[in-house]
């Protein structure tokens, strides 16, 4: 009796395990890695009826801006544009390949929207306040550049702009009070500087529960009607990354995060000087690499400066992909063949080395009174401003 009940012992032992190395060997079998899952596109819930056909999606960039062949403005062939002499890339450890600068040759959302669905549910709601702006700056820009912008724009978006500095700056306390968020960071342009300011910037965004995030630079003006314009065209619960590359084709960099650097990656990425914006749905999958001091590290191992790391985790990681659009614009572009000023998203102006490459707007100001036409600008936007000498509206 006693061997009976040992034999059966092991009978059903020997049965369990036999079960238990078979349901294994299934979930492998079926197991999917979540790298491999590919997030739906972004709904597009803009002013189209439910039966909105192809040709009307791809309309929407042109209702923004009437932007033809010459009215793109394209980047210059500096081949070590002055984005990148603050800090060095070396290509031994990182293995970038950068080309020569140019805008995206393709017309803006025009890719992404061929596969873009139709919302059926109705036109998401996006107040002004839904965004998050942040403006990256540094101590002693503080009055050369932030001064023009909390005249200009700022003035217009004071709640839901937040300037990002290296200093306690009283003087600038008093005009922005606290939306003036002193990261503590270096204010030299290095690489982990500039990361610096990027991981806060990132997780005041996700304390705010807004929106959107948007970056952009203290040399940006940031046309607020055109900005909310574009945004609500999308849902914020969607994976969507909107900025425009400075070059005409991905970086490739060895990928430090996910193996040892013996393999690359390739990404596009929005540059910063430009201005991007992000979805909140994408921004809260972005967390394991970019929340709480994450954003440091993961930039750290993969040798990249911002607006590159912001790519890399969006493209690299998340297999998200930028939109890529002519609507924002930096201080590397012919800004002077610009045209259809007053519909883009952002403008910028030149350094001390090319002064002249601004935007060409008149009959506000002269260019002595107004080197960086952002001031003009402004008046052709909001006429009902104190300062601006006219009054009426275009």
């Amino acid at each position: 009796m006693n061997f009976s009940w040992i034999g059966f012992s092991k009978l059903c032992f020997l049965l369990s395990v036999t079960f238990c190395t078979l349901l294994l060997f299934l979930i492998s079998q079926f197991h999917i890695p979540w790298r491999l899952r590919h997030y739906p596109p972004p709904v597009f819930n803009g002013n189209c009826e439910r039966n909105c056909t192809l040709p009307q999606l791809q309309s929407i960039d042109s209702k923004l801006s009437s932007d033809s062949s010459d009215d793109i403005a394209s980047f210059g062939d500096d081949k070590n544009p002055e984005k990148w002499r603050g800090y060095s890339l070396r290509t031994a450890t990182s293995h970038f390949k950068f080309g020569n600068l140019h805008t995206n040759p393709s017309s803006p959302l025009e890719g992404v929207l061929k596969n873009t669905s139709v919302s059926s549910s109705g036109k998401e709601v996006l107040e002004l306040e839904d965004i998050f702006i942040a403006v990256k700056t540094t101590r002693k820009y503080h009055k050369a550049r932030l001064d023009l912008l909390i005249k200009t724009w700022i003035s217009r978006a004071k709640q839901q702009t937040y300037i990002f500095t290296d200093w306690e700056d009283q003087e600038l306390r008093k005009m922005a009070g606290v939306q003036v968020i002193n990261t503590n960071c270096s204010s030299v342009h290095t690489r982990q500087a500039l990361c610096c300011k990027m991981a806060v910037e990132y997780d005041k965004f996700i304390e705010s529960a807004k929106k959107w995030f948007c970056h952009f630079d203290d040399d940006n003006y940031v046309n607020l009607s055109a900005l909310h314009h574009l945004l609500a065209a999308f849902s914020h619960s969607q994976d969507v990354y909107l900025g425009r590359p400075s070059l005409d084709h991905p970086i490739e960099a060895a990928d430090h995060v996910r193996s040892d650097g013996s393999t690359s990656v390739k990404f596009w990425f929005a540059t910063g000087g430009a201005g991007f914006c992000i979805s909140r749905g994408l921004a809260l999958k972005m967390s394991p690499w970019a929340s709480m001091g994450n954003f440091i590290s993961t930039a750290e191992r993969m040798r990249l400066p911002d607006d590159c790391t912001i790519g890399y985790i969006i493209e690299g990681l998340l297999e998200a992909k930028l939109l890529h659009t002519s609507l924002f614009h930096s201080h590397l572009e012919n800004l002077q063949r610009l045209q259809s000023v007053l519909k883009q998203v952002t403008l910028s102006y030149g350094g001390p080395g090319n002064q002249h490459n601004v935007v060409n707007v008149g009959g506000i100001f002269s260019l002595q009174q107004d080197p960086t036409r952002f001031r003009s600008v402004h008046c052709l936007l909001y006429p009902d401003t104190a300062w601006c000498p006219v009054k009426k509206k275009l």
